[in-house]
C-alpha cells in the first residue's frame, strides 16, 4: 500500500480520531476511531471519508457510540466532490471490491473481521454497521458475522444495476442468503434506506430485500419523484449525508434519526426501552 501523506486539511477535518491500521486476509487499511460506547463500523461512500461521512460519525459519537471509519478508498477528509472518479475506478477495478449478483465483496470479510475486533474492544450485545452507496450492500454482508446486530443499507449502489437480474440482486450468493436469512429468524433485523428515484440505488433491489426478508427488512424510500412536496432533486443518492436536509420535519432528517433510533434499538435495548417510556 503506497505511503499515505497526511495534510493539514485532514488534521483538522478528522481532529478526536485516533488512527491505526487494520489487516486481515492479506486486506489492511486505516481505521480511524472515536467516542464511547457500542461500536459502529460506519463505511464512507464515494470519494472516501468526506465533511458529510464525519459529520454523520460525529451525530453517533454524540449519542453515545463508538464509532470506527474504515478508509476503503480515497484521501480521508477530502471534500466530497474531489477525487470521486478515480474513487469509482479504483472501486471497479479491484477485487477487492468486486460485487457479483450473487457473491459478496471480499473487503466483507475484512469488515466482519474489523466488526469482531470493535466488539471484543467495546463490548455491549453487538455492534452497528452502516454502508452507503458503492459500501451499502457491506453492511449486509457483515451481518454473516454473529457481532453484527444492527446493519443498515443506505442507497446500496452495488451490484451494478446494469441488466434486470442486477437490479434485483442484493450482493450475496445462495448460502450467504441463507446463513442471513436464517439470523433473521432468530431476532436479527435490516435496515434500508434509498430516494425512490434513485437509479443508482434501484428500487428493484429493495422488492428482492422484502421479499427474502419478509418482516425483518425495515425500508425506507424518501419521495424523490418530480415534484415532490420537498422539493428533493429526482437525482438525490446519499439519504444520510450529501442530500441529507438537517432540518425538523424533512423526510431526510427523519431517515437519519430512524438510523440512529434503529441502532439503538439493537445495541441498547434498555436504553431504548426507557426512552420509549419517557415519551408515553
Amino acid at each position: 500500500m503506497p505511503e499515505h501523506r497526511e495534510t493539514s486539511e485532514q488534521r483538522e477535518t478528522l481532529e478526536g480520531f485516533t488512527e491505526s491500521t487494520f489487516s486481515h486476509g492479506g486486506i489492511r487499511h486505516q481505521v480511524f476511531r472515536a467516542g464511547a460506547g457500542p461500536a459502529v463500523i460506519l463505511i464512507h461512500e464515494v470519494p472516501g471519508i468526506h465533511p458529510g461521512v464525519l459529520d454523520l460519525g460525529r451525530r453517533l459519537i454524540g449519542r453515545g457510540f463508538t464509532v470506527y471509519l474504515p478508509s476503503m478508498f480515497g484521501r480521508p477528509g477530502g471534500k466530497a466532490g474531489k477525487g470521486i472518479v478515480k474513487s469509482i475506478a479504483k472501486v471497479c477495478i479491484s477485487r477487492e471490491f468486486a460485487v457479483l449478483a450473487n457473491r459478496s465483496s471480499p473487503a466483507t470479510g475484512w469488515l466482519r473481521a474489523l466488526a469482531a475486533q470493535a466488539h471484543q474492544e467495546c463490548g455491549g450485545p453487538g455492534v452497528g454497521a452502516i454502508g452507503m452507496c458503492m459500501t451499502g450492500s457491506f453492511a449486509l454482508a457483515m451481518a454473516l458475522e454473529p457481532a453484527v446486530l444492527a446493519p443498515v443499507m443506505s442507497q446500496p449502489a452495488l451490484p451494478a444495476g446494469l441488466t434486470a437480474r442486477k437490479r434485483a440482486a442484493v450482493g450475496l450468493d445462495d448460502d450467504e442468503l441463507a446463513r442471513v436469512k436464517a439470523r433473521t429468524r432468530q431476532g436479527l433485523r435490516l435496515l434500508g434506506l434509498r430516494f425512490s428515484n434513485d437509479r443508482g440505488c434501484p428500487a428493484e433491489r429493495f422488492v428482492t430485500l422484502r421479499r427474502e426478508f419478509g418482516e425483518s427488512f425495515e425500508g425506507i424510500e424518501v419521495d424523490s419523484s418530480p415534484g415532490n412536496p420537498y422539493g428533493i432533486a429526482p437525482t438525490a443518492h446519499c439519504v444520510l449525508t450529501v442530500d441529507l436536509v438537517d432540518t425538523p420535519g424533512h423526510p431526510t432528517k427523519a431517515a437519519l434519526e430512524r438510523t440512529i433510533e434503529f441502532i439503538d434499538e439493537r445495541l441498547r435495548p434498555d436504553t431504548a426501552a426507557a426512552a420509549t417510556e419517557e415519551q408515553k
